[in-house]
């Protein structure tokens, strides 16, 4: 087994000391089975980023994470990257105009989708008409837009092949996180739209019990965000194809942020995974290196480490220098940075050496804050297998020094 076991917790790749002890913590609260973090750990928000939490008959809202469903979706197209390659810079600029990037953005197109018709929107129902509107207008403006962080458009080369796939990441946007506050928030006691304390780094998981009301209430919730999260990714892919002229033929779709009831070792359990690419046998996945770095379409092994996984994996290649270490502490009246380890300069220098055109994007999603992603692959050899490598020739995100509320 490529896993260390450290005080009860399953640990691939090199343990993070302040990921490990919020997974011990996670693993000593409530109904937890196993706790697990993946090659790709580093802290996150009471859960550690890369960690996954194997509960019975729970469900953690605060352990999904204010980014609920966030993930990938990536498709083969019909084109060579040889294509397009000369027209790259201005395919870049268009993307960058007709993709909506950046926290609190609101799409100029309209989307209309039978997701708003859907019956667990009753949900919000119940706690009451102010929440139900809110948040539902929110996620209808909000719908095909990226937000900022690490979300990302990519286009990539495949070199075995040379054919072209287009690529996202991003999740449920401002109705994921109001949903997620909103029900941390009733587990407090505290009405669903209140300002909330926020949650400190290394406090103990908000669990609900599955079969409660309120449990059942999120669990709901949860699903339609990832369903919304579905529809976004879809609908920013078909914008991109667009753009290219392109078709796909193949497509990888799958969450890092979410709850799933799984059956493991003979009984029906609730596998948290936050920043975690679910790994059954057979089941394909898409896992993002930096601007950097390669990207890679995987596919789950069965195999007696993948059972002990839980049949999870990473979803990237994790962070090895926070945001403030990497880009410098914001004054967000002057809109200046001061204290930064890594400059534009090198960040630009990096991925042009690299053959990647760049839109967007600040310091602290340079590819030196990240670590390799052969790297963390490597240390789940035995649970995934690489189908496809791909190679990042253009990267759309948000602008340097977007205000993000969003937690993970």
């Amino acid at each position: 087994m490529a896993y260390q076991d450290i005080q009860g917790v399953r640990v691939w790749g090199q343990p993070d000391t302040g990921a490990l002890a919020q997974a011990v913590t996670c693993s000593e609260t409530g109904q937890a089975i196993q706790t697990l973090l993946m090659a790709d750990h580093h802290k996150g928000y009471s859960q550690p980023i890369g960690g996954v939490v194997v509960y019975d008959g729970q469900i953690s809202p605060s352990g999904v994470g204010y980014d609920i469903a966030c993930g990938n979706k990536a498709v083969r197209t019909n084109l060579l990257a040889t294509d397009i390659k000369p027209q790259l810079a201005g395919i870049m600029d268009r993307i960058a105009r007709k993709i909506s990037f950046g926290i609190g953005r609101v799409n100029s197109e309209k989307v209309d989708h039978e997701l708003f018709d859907d019956p667990d929107w009753a949900v919000y129902g119940a706690v009451g008409k102010q929440e139900h509107d809110k948040l539902k207008t929110l996620a209808r403006d909000q719908l095909g837009t990226v937000g900022s962080g690490n979300h990302f458009v990519d286009l990539f080369e495949e070199p075995a092949t040379g054919r072209l796939w287009v690529a996202n990441h991003f999740g449920s946007r401002g109705f994921g996180h109001k949903t997620a506050s909103g029900f941390i928030n009733l587990a407090a006691g505290r009405s669903f739209l209140a300002n909330a304390p926020g949650e400190k780094m290394d406090q103990a998981p908000v669990l609900l019990q599955l079969d409660s009301e309120l449990g059942d209430m999120y669990y709901r919730a949860m699903k339609l965000a990832g369903r919304y999260a579905y529809a976004g990714r879809d609908y920013v892919i078909e914008q991109v194809l667009a753009v290219l002229g392109a078709e796909a033929d193949m497509e990888v779709h799958n969450h890092h942020n979410f709850a799933w009831k799984e059956q493991h070792e003979g009984r029906e359990t609730v596998v948290v995974r936050k920043g975690a690419t679910p790994s059954a046998p057979g089941q394909i996945g898409f896992i993002g290196g930096s601007m950097g770095d390669i990207s890679v379409i995987v596919r789950g092994k069965d195999t007696a480490e993948n059972r002990a996984a839980f049949y999870s994996t990473v979803h990237g290649a994790g962070r090895v220098m926070s945001r403030t270490q990497a880009a410098g502490k914001m004054n967000w009246k002057t809109r200046t940075r001061s204290g930064g380890q890594i400059t534009t300069e090198q960040m630009l220098r990096a991925v042009e050496a690299f053959g990647v055109e760049l839109r967007g994007a600040g310091t602290d999603e340079s590819p030196f804050v990240y670590r390799k992603l052969q790297d963390v692959l490597d240390a789940h050899a035995e649970t995934i297998e690489v189908l496809h490598v791909l190679k990042p020739i253009g990267v759309c995100m948000a602008g340097a020094d977007e205000f993000d509320p969003y937690k993970d």
